[in-house]
């Protein structure tokens, strides 16, 4: 008599169920292999337990290979730092004015000087650029810059127009004096880039600016027509 085969059936597998939502889910692979996961939070007030800085002010590197000895990079620096001091103070001087220009020349002045602020801001920025490419540090906040700048402190007072416009004449040729005097030590010291840096901007700019503002105080009587 043949047989009967019999097969026996094993129960199915159970579906291996979704793991349940966690804190730690969203962590990624560090967590779910039981690694620490590592922290998200800013670390705030590494300030008052700083390591020494990065680089001293009053010092030059030779990070970048410019092809200037280290005694040129530092006379150019100290001149540049001046003249980004001073160049910082008329640009804060002429948004002074710009601020309490008042008088029947209002409209004029009052653009004026935000235009010549803004074109002193590209000058700031453009010295500040050229310490760091020699390796230099820029001197930048405000109480820095007033230590070092060789403008005269302007009063808090509102002044009349051409008050205003005597203090900016006097800021700028401070720093023309200063322009010649540098461009001449960089073109003798062979820093071609700081020369012309300091004649084909700084100087013709603030000279530029100077015949604009010297125009309105010119002492000329209105023309009568016959």
């Amino acid at each position: 008599m043949a047989t009967k085969d019999i097969t026996t059936k094993k129960p199915a597998a159970k579906a291996a169920a979704s793991p349940k939502a966690s804190p730690t889910a969203s962590t990624g692979a560090a967590a779910s292999n039981g690694q620490s996961v590592p922290s998200v939070q800013p670390v705030l007030n590494q300030q008052f337990n700083a390591p020494a800085p990065l680089q001293k002010y009053g010092t030059v590197s030779q990070r970048l290979p410019i092809g200037l000895d280290e005694k040129t990079r530092q006379e150019s620096v100290n001149n540049l730092n001046q003249m980004l001091a001073d160049t910082i103070t008329l640009r804060d001087l002429y948004k002074k004015h710009h601020w309490q220009v008042v008088g029947p020349t209002f409209y004029q002045l009052h653009l004026l000087y935000d235009k010549h602020y803004e074109e002193q801001s590209v000058l700031v920025d453009t010295i500040a650029e050229r310490i760091q490419i020699l390796g230099g540090v820029a001197v930048a906040m405000a109480h820095d810059v007033a230590e070092l700048a060789s403008i005269p402190r302007p009063p808090r007072d509102r002044e009349e127009a051409p008050i205003q416009v005597s203090r900016l004449l006097e800021a700028h040729q401070i720093i023309l004096k200063n322009c010649h005097d540098f461009a001449k030590q960089a073109d003798d010291s062979g820093d071609d880039g700081t020369n012309d840096l300091l004649v084909s901007e700084v100087l013709r700019a603030n000279e530029m600016q100077v015949w604009f503002i010297s125009e309105h105080v010119v002492d000329t009587p209105l023309a009568r027509a016959e």
